[in-house]
């Protein structure tokens, strides 16, 4: 085996370094340990060795699956009891977790990052009966959950919340928690209304989703005293306008010193507002030096005497003194309600829901995924702004039943030509017409190749005229996929 490592032996060792750099560690242990002396060495480097992750990745260097078994066998028997005693960070799915960690003693290992694989698996691994029960209550500081799949692919929601709680109980050293990230999408835990039996005098930082705000409010009540950084986001939350202002709640969570809350409130009395947010939380939390969020409260108008605008609602947040904050009030006659958006700049989350013409701009990197939605039509101009604001956008949602007021026929080309480079996939369902020609014709805007287009079909015909429609074949071609409301036979017309 060494003749096929011949050509490097005749580079230095910097070199040598510079170019396994650009390989996964993993790969470059498996192909090295134990070919001769010198890259042996190299191979144990601590650059190699420190951090390891034992999962098969995709093409875009995300983690997706487990080890063939020989890659495995040749790690657990021949790799893992040479570089033990170098390893502080693995990265490991559930499938193989168990044979990984017992096959050496990992005396400096500290950070376990863990996809989630197969459910009876997840929940063995997690309880007291466990083999590896000793390495997570002595040594493990670290801990991030992730899952390949989304929310409803593993198991069910309440599932994951006795998953966190087991975790909590056994990991008695945790210092730090991620639970519970997905490859797809955002996955949400639930306690299912029932409160949980864990508690943690070490956990200083935690980050999670949770689906109901009763979950959220379980964090709060004092069994996480120790926590200096909390991220929770609530999936959905209904009037509880007495439960989210439980004040001795949040005074036995004094010691936070970073907060970023994430909620969507539906029907509430009032809008959340800056008032609300220094009474109900800021004043509970005197040591509280970072607070990041986004909150979209939503209430109904038909009985309203007063309706706040935007002024009013960013005049609220004056106390905050450190803080860039963002409003956008929104009102729906059609649907009678209002809705008011405030968040913290700059903005953290990789999309922006229910944006409307009234969006004030800002430069978002970040965000990959858009929903807006107005009762008032989208004109050209909103749609460059778009473009401006989101430059890394990929999934487009366009709800929007009003027709465009300023049109432009196919052959003119004094309007802005827009570009959206990244986009993928981009949703016309619940639309007027117009909005489909506003992303096929090509005096208008310039798709990427290898669309995801979603779109009515009957949209579809009458804008492209049976797909003959000159001014939509360029942008039409670049469809790499598309799926019909309607299902019809098209190879006619291809």
């Amino acid at each position: 085996m060494e003749h096929l490592f011949s050509p490097l032996m005749y580079l230095p060792d910097e070199i040598l370094m510079i170019i396994l750099s650009n390989f996964h560690n993993m790969d470059v242990l498996y192909s090295l340990i134990g070919v001769n002396n010198r890259l042996d060495q190299i191979a144990r480097d601590p650059y190699f060795t420190t951090q390891l992750a034992l999962i098969k990745y995709n093409s875009s260097r995300v983690l997706t699956s487990s080890l063939s078994d020989l890659v495995l066998h040749r790690f657990c028997l021949h790799i893992l009891p040479q570089i033990c005693y170098k390893v502080k960070w693995f990265k490991l799915e559930t499938l193989s977790m168990e044979r990984i960690l017992l096959a050496a003693n990992y005396p400096n290992l500290n950070r376990l990052d863990i996809l989630i694989m197969d459910q009876e698996t997840d929940i063995n691994l997690f309880n007291n009966e466990s083999p590896l029960v000793h390495i997570f209550q002595n040594q493990i500081k670290t801990l991030s959950i992730s899952g390949r799949k989304s929310i409803h692919d593993v198991y069910p929601i309440n599932m994951r919340g006795k998953v966190f709680s087991h975790i909590l109980i056994m990991f008695t050293s945790l210092l730090y928690l991620k639970f519970y990230q997905s490859n797809i999408g955002t996955t949400y835990i639930s306690f299912n209304h029932q409160c949980p039996e864990f508690l943690s005098s070490t956990l200083v930082e935690l980050h999670i989703n949770v689906y109901y705000f009763d979950d959220c409010l379980y964090l709060l009540d004092g069994r996480l005293h120790q926590l200096r950084s909390l991220s929770i986001k609530a999936f959905h939350i209904l009037p509880l306008q007495s439960s989210i202002n439980q004040k001795p709640n949040l005074q036995r969570m004094s010691n936070l010193e970073k907060l970023a809350l994430y909620l969507v409130i539906d029907y509430n009395e009032a809008f959340i507002d800056g008032n609300y947010l220094m009474k109900s939380i800021n004043s509970h939390m005197p040591h509280l030096n970072e607070f990041i969020f986004n909150i979209r409260s939503i209430i109904f108008i038909n009985n309203l005497a007063y309706l706040p605008s935007n002024d009013d609602v960013q005049r609220s947040f004056i106390k905050f003194d450190n803080h860039k904050i963002i409003s956008c009030v929104d009102y729906f006659p059609k649907e009678q309600i209002g809705q008011c958006h405030i968040y913290s700049y700059p903005y953290t989350l990789i999309y922006y829901e229910n944006l409307t013409n009234n969006f004030p701009g800002g430069l978002f990197n970040c965000v990959k995924i858009v929903e807006i939605f107005d009762e008032r039509p989208f004109e050209h101009e909103f749609f460059i702004r778009i473009a401006q604001a989101f430059p890394f956008l990929q999934d487009l949602t366009i709800t929007n039943m009003e027709a465009q007021q300023q049109k432009s026929d196919d052959n003119n080309r004094h309007v802005a030509l827009i570009e959206y480079s990244y986009l993928a996939k981009l949703h016309l369902l619940s639309i007027h017409d117009d909005y489909a020609e506003q992303f096929l014709l090509d005096t208008k805007t310039c798709l990427p190749n290898n669309i995801h287009l979603i779109i009515d079909y009957d949209t579809l015909q009458r804008v492209t005229q049976n797909l003959t429609r000159d001014a939509t074949r360029i942008n039409y071609s670049k469809v790499e996929r598309l799926s019909a409301h309607h299902k019809v036979d098209l190879s006619k017309y291809l």
